[in-house]
Formats: C-alpha cells, structure tokens, sequence
C-alpha cells in the first residue's frame, strides 16, 4: 500500500515519469490540479499525447469557449489551446501516453 498528500505533489500531478510521484509510469500521467480565479496558462500543444481534462468545480476558458462543472475536454495532439481559470477551479486531467518534455508553446 502507498499513499500521499495532493498538497506535496508538483501542480496536482501524482501520477507519471516524474518526481515526486505515487506511481511511475510512462504510460499515463494524472493530476488534480486547482486553480484561483484568474489564473492562465499560455497556449501550447503536445506532438504525441492526447490530454483529457474534466471540469470537476468552476468555469474555465479553453480552445475559446467556456467550460463548467461536468464538461470533459480532449486536446489530442497539435491542438493548441491556451487556459484561463474564470472562476476559482479544480479539475482533474490524463495524459496518455506520459510523454515527457512534449509541452511546445504555440
């Protein structure tokens, strides 16, 4: 048995090819991520991993449309999109496969 606390890991990400990590693997990778109103995150792509991110409190702003509780969202790879949190948000995002360093600003 393992277990952690979200708070020690790095922006929400417990799962994958990094450090620290509750489980290492390159095949997916998983985060938790909350944001407070007003937080962004510049447009960029990936190459090679499709991205899934479920909209689980607030509203958030991606691909230019708005985004609420319940929404799931694919970016699969060279779709550039950038974030902006409208609300303060938490949502949950898989990464798959866990390709490291495959984050390009657009």
């Amino acid at each position: 048995m393992k277990n952690a606390k979200l708070a020690d890991m790095v922006r929400g990400w417990f799962v994958g090819n990094f450090e620290p990590t509750l489980y290492r693997t390159n095949n997916v990778e998983v985060a938790v991520k909350t944001y407070k109103v007003g937080d962004s995150e510049e447009a960029h792509y990936h190459k090679i991993a499709t991205e899934i991110t479920v909209v689980n409190e607030g509203k958030v702003k991606m691909f230019d449309k708005i985004w609420e509780h319940g929404d799931i969202i694919v970016a699969e790879p060279n779709d550039v999109t950038s974030f902006e949190a409208l609300t303060d948000a938490v949502l949950t995002v898989v990464k798959l496969p866990g390709a490291n360093n495959d984050k390009y600003l657009a």
